[in-house]
């Protein structure tokens, strides 16, 4: 039997030494934090680009890019939480303050099951006008009429959120989450979305997510759920007040808890067999299946209001981004370090979006997947993200609220989405919520290749929330009504 060991470190090369990233990228070696960062900050696009690319083959080969047909259920609006990023949150009093209705619910599970979605991803605000029953009858009435289709849903705010409403018995934080958890799995939730993972460093954390849960929170609901046999995901949203060394920070984080979770719940027993992340004949038990990241989308959001980094002051002062100066890679920073602190906000690019992407897939080496954000940086980039460690390109989505609200959101179909991944050199290929390959698109018969007119395909709408919004004109960039691809996460 072999004990399942992280990869070792060389912490005394270069991060752009192409010995050490040829080794990294053959899965022989991990990178330390300060290579990770070293690498995020200096060195050249192309050179994350080649090693990413290089990696990710190495794990998935060289033909199959993937995609899952799923739709993001956001159930309420209604949430406690005072995240200054967001634009969907209601406090329940307004007009469009909304909790949708069981059969508002299932109606929309079964378009999902009409256009062979596989997948549901249900999340929604902190919403303390609902019960544990609530839920429970959700779950229970979507496994009973759709029995075929994966629960994937709430995000470790919420399960938070389920413990601080319900007062479930337990000593400790684990043990209060593994009940509520218990609960939702055995009324039919399957896997648990990495939502709300934000930036892991407090001073970021309590600035843009007032009342939501600190990281420790976050990573102990996962560790449950790992626990229990579940499969999850992981999430960051940067490009905002963040320094880059928070960044690596997150990762760092991400790659440390899946370390545990394999250690400890390995298949059969407690110590867990080697581990492969590029094989996935090995199950051992739960743990992080992939990790998804994205710039924010500022639009309609008071964070978006805040001076760009540069303002004119600071170009005459020559002051570095406030965010840099309080980051630190082991999460130690404290908002004192810079009075601007949380003052200016730097937007990510598709530049700095693809070099993020490239870090993750390079540090994070014991996580499968690394996913493409087509619902924030739109088919191009999310197609050359292919190129930069992306395995798979997310899902075809009926419908998407949140990051919309903010002001983007993406818009393609499934032959667009098959096609995008053809034309970058790729075979698409549908699959589960497990990764696993559904099917591979190789015949005439393929979405894609079935195509003769693409114009119908830029603006075709699966579902309609209004008939307001069916009075919408078309647009390459449309409204949460449309058949929207983005990251699944």
């Amino acid at each position: 039997m072999t004990i399942y060991q992280p990869l070792p470190e060389q912490p005394n090369h270069s991060a752009t030494d192409p010995g050490l990233l040829a080794a990294v990228a053959a899965g022989q070696i991990r990178l330390t934090v300060e290579q990770g960062f070293d690498l995020l900050t200096n060195a050249p696009l192309h050179t994350l680009g080649r090693y990413a690319d290089a990696r990710c083959r190495d794990i998935h080969g060289d033909h199959l890019r993937s995609y899952i047909i799923d739709r993001n259920i956001n159930y309420t609006n209604i949430c406690t939480a005072k995240c200054i990023f967001c634009a969907f949150k209601r406090a329940g009093h307004e007009d469009d303050a909304y909790t949708l209705e069981y059969e508002e619910l299932y109606q929309k599970v079964q378009e999902l099951s009409d256009i062979g979605g596989t997948q549901i991803l249900m999340q929604g605000g902190m919403n303390p006008n609902l019960s544990l029953d609530w839920y429970l009858e959700l779950l229970n009435g979507i496994r009973e009429r759709f029995p075929h289709v994966n629960i994937h849903a709430f995000s470790p705010p919420e399960l938070i959120e389920f413990v601080n409403f319900f007062k479930p018995p337990g000593k400790t934080l684990i043990d209060k989450v593994r009940w509520v958890l218990i609960k939702l799995q055995d009324a039919g939730m399957h896997s648990l979305p990495g939502g709300g993972g934000e930036i892991f460093a407090a001073p970021v954390r309590t600035k843009i997510g007032m009342g939501k849960c600190d990281m420790d929170a976050w990573l102990q609901v996962m560790y449950a759920a790992h626990s229990l046999g579940m499969f999850t995901s992981a999430s960051m949203m940067y490009g905002h007040i963040e320094g880059h060394a928070d960044r690596i920070h997150h990762m760092h984080m991400v790659r440390h808890w899946q370390d545990k979770a394999i250690q400890d719940f390995g298949s059969g027993n407690s110590d867990a067999l080697a581990f492969d992340p590029t094989s996935k004949s090995q199950e051992p038990g739960g743990h992080y299946l992939g990790f998804h990241s994205w710039p924010f989308q500022p639009d309609h959001t008071a964070l978006g209001r805040l001076p760009h980094y540069p303002t004119k002051k600071d170009l005459e002062q020559g002051l570095p981004f406030p965010g840099d100066t309080v980051a630190k890679l082991d999460g130690s920073g404290t908002k004192d370090d810079d009075k601007n602190f949380g003052r200016r906000l730097r937007l990510a690019g598709a530049t700095e979006y693809l070099r993020t992407q490239a870090v993750s897939r390079l540090m994070l080496d014991n996580i499968y997947t690394i996913g493409s954000s087509w619902v924030t940086m739109g088919p191009h980039i999310g197609q050359t993200a292919l190129y930069y460690g992306a395995n798979d390109m997310g899902s075809v989505m009926m419908e998407e609220n949140v990051v919309s609200s903010a002001g983007t959101t993406y818009c393609l179909d499934e032959p667009v989405l098959c096609n995008l991944i053809r034309t970058a050199g790729f075979t698409p290929a549908q699959r589960d919520s497990k990764y696993d390959i559904i099917r591979t698109h190789t015949n005439a018969n393929s979405p894609d290749l079935l195509v003769t007119d693409w114009s119908e395909h830029r603006t075709k709408r699966l579902h309609i929330q209004s008939a307001e919004e069916s009075a919408e004109p078309p647009s390459e960039q449309l409204g949460t009504a449309q058949l929207t691809v983005g990251a699944s996460d």
